[in-house]
């Protein structure tokens, strides 16, 4: 008996940009797009399986600046952020205002409540986190922003903070294995613990 061959899989239709390209509003309605879809420059942008040092290094500033953030700082993973129009992108770890915290339907925050981002950068997002994002975030006021970098399994945070009179961010400091700050809040890390243990010693 002959076998009939399966028919072939639909693609996935991806839905065609307006002209002008996609807005801010249109993330909250355009459907069945991945998860941590973000828009840069009235682009979407998909976000790329990631790799356990992201998602170890997400968790670990996530828990840990939620224990040193004063009351009224809130500390969000993985949600987006108002920037204009054509730009919503969704920092890794943000703490905003309480303020604008508002109910558990709530799908971004405004840029200007953002007290400081922060990005792990992955192997597709090398050229937004070093460049693309940065360059939004400063011209939309949020005055702190860290990177954080895998350099060969451990984590480098640079730190970068706004400059008032120029609009852009200056480096106020590079961390291997121990990231102390005083701003915008105190902060004193064991950077290594991201790091599985075993991994440590290698």
């Amino acid at each position: 008996m002959s076998v009939e061959p399966e028919p072939p899989r639909p693609e996935r239709a991806w839905p065609m940009p307006p002209a002008g390209g996609w807005t801010a509003d249109d993330l909250d309605t355009l459907p069945n797009l991945p998860p941590h879809t973000e828009l840069i420059d009235g682009s979407l942008v998909f976000v790329s399986p990631q790799t356990l040092f992201h998602a170890r290094a997400v968790s670990f500033f996530e828990w840990q600046l939620h224990s040193l953030t004063p009351e009224d700082y809130e500390v969000v993973r993985e949600f987006t952020i108002d920037i204009d129009r054509q730009n919503r992108p969704e920092p890794d770890v943000v703490v905003v205002r309480a303020d604008v915290v508002e109910d558990a339907d709530q799908t971004r925050f405004p840029a200007e409540a953002v007290v400081l981002a922060v990005e792990v950068v992955s192997p597709e997002s090398v050229g937004r986190d070093r460049e693309t994002k940065p360059l939004k975030y400063a011209r939309a006021g949020i005055a702190h922003y860290w990177r954080v970098e895998n350099n060969q399994g451990r984590a480098v945070v640079y730190v970068f903070e706004l400059e008032p009179a120029t609009g852009q961010y200056v480096a106020t400091g590079i961390f291997h294995d121990r990231m102390k700050v005083s701003a915008p809040f105190t902060v004193d890390l064991d950077l290594t613990e991201i790091t599985p243990k075993r991994s440590r010693n290698t």
